[in-house]
């Protein structure tokens, strides 16, 4: 549909004077024609019928894109995403329904800009969801509503207000607010004009480094190791009755046991301490012979 509709061109926004004039020469539709232009369009694909119903809209286009004009972006690229959601509005339109086109295209029209300006306000996503856009778009509204329109973070009662305005939580509007005020920069920049050093030599990587993540990996081992050469200390009662009370996520209680092995409940707690206190002793002494630190595996055995 769009190669076979012929607009006019927008240009640069020093032509937008023409442009406005240029698309006044297009007259507005009263509701009857609206409605057998739409038929045609819908019944056999008239080309025609629908260059008027899109170009009869292109003034509210313009309207509609001028309202987005905070957000630095060229009004003439606005002017022809939203041109591009008319044409998606007159295809989708369905005349039967009642009720005019313009209704039905200002929501296509706004979405083709909104989602526009997302993709080019900045190389990062601003928003994925229908509540960030949501927070995207009206945040600067609300802030203006404020006198909050000043650089620099909201206050705390600001932030609280606009969030429940809203519906989001608090520490997105925080982050949005902040990224809305700052341009994206590149992590290549210079940071001086000299050019000696970029931006992203000063990034901290607060993840571990692979030296300690290897460290930690293969002292873990060794106590797993320690762990299971302890468990064979003990004899079968024991060892069974250890793992069912300190080492599964949701321990057997103490009356299960006791009814398992016909003994009472406070004997099972007897076998329980004693069959721990052997497990660690047994790793405490194997770990010192091997010089572990922290008491060596005994930590993967926890009181509960």
């Amino acid at each position: 549909m769009a190669t076979a509709l012929a607009l006019p061109s927008v240009g640069s926004d020093g032509n937008l004077s023409r442009y406005l004039q240029e698309i006044r020469r297009f007259p507005m539709l009263v509701q009857d024609e609206e409605y057998m232009l739409a038929k045609r369009w819908r019944e056999h694909e008239d080309t025609e019928a629908a260059h008027r119903l899109v170009t009869s809209h292109l003034r509210l286009v313009a309207k509609i894109a001028m309202g987005y004009r905070g957000y630095g972006l060229p009004l003439s690229e606005l002017i022809s995403e939203g041109n591009v959601g008319m044409m998606q509005a007159v295809k989708r339109f369905d005349p039967e329904r009642g009720f005019r086109l313009a209704t039905y295209a200002m929501w296509w029209i706004r979405a083709a800009i909104q989602e526009y300006i997302l993709h080019s306000w900045s190389l990062v996503k601003m928003g994925t969801t229908a509540a960030q856009k949501k927070l995207f778009f009206n945040l600067r509204k609300l802030k203006g509503q404020m006198q909050a329109i000043d650089e620099g973070d909201l206050t705390p009662e600001q932030v609280a207000k606009i969030a429940k305005e809203l519906g989001v939580p608090e520490a997105d509007v925080i982050s949005m607010n902040r990224r809305l005020g700052a341009p994206d920069h590149s992590l290549n920049a210079p940071l001086r004009t000299d050019g000696d050093g970029e931006w992203q030599d000063w990034l901290v990587d607060d993840s571990d480094s692979q030296e300690t993540t290897l460290a930690e990996s293969e002292e873990m081992g060794k106590r797993r190791k320690l762990l299971g050469d302890a468990m064979k200390s003990l004899n079968e009662r024991e060892r069974h009755i250890l793992e069912e009370r300190r080492l599964k996520d949701e321990p057997t209680t103490l009356e299960d046991l006791s009814q398992q092995y016909r003994i009472s409940r406070e004997r099972v707690r007897q076998i329980e301490v004693r069959a721990f206190e052997k497990l660690q002793k047994s790793i405490k002494s194997a770990a010192l012979q091997q010089g572990l630190t922290g008491g060596g595996g005994a930590n993967l055995v926890q009181m509960r």
